[in-house]
């Protein structure tokens, strides 16, 4: 039996410009990865090293989001 998942594909135009996007995606959170990296070695205090957790926390569903609309746009291009 098929599944229906698989079934769906994404027209191969439609990809291309969604594959651009999810890369410049990924090249603006980097920025962000780094750049909280870099403030993660100058010692803050609270509350801004509380804030900085949180805007980790948010990078790194940030950067899952993105992987998995890699992996999906892979998965139902054309092959």
């Amino acid at each position: 039996m098929n599944d229906p998942k698989q079934e769906q594909v994404i027209p191969e135009d439609l990809a291309l410009e969604i594959r651009k996007l999810a890369h410049d995606l990924s090249n603006a959170l980097e920025i962000i990865v780094q750049t909280s990296y870099l403030l993660s070695t100058a010692e803050l205090k609270p509350p801004a090293s509380d804030w900085l957790g949180m805007m980790d926390s948010g990078v790194q569903k940030a950067l899952d989001l993105n992987l998995q609309l890699r992996n999906y746009i892979k998965a139902h291009s054309p092959k």
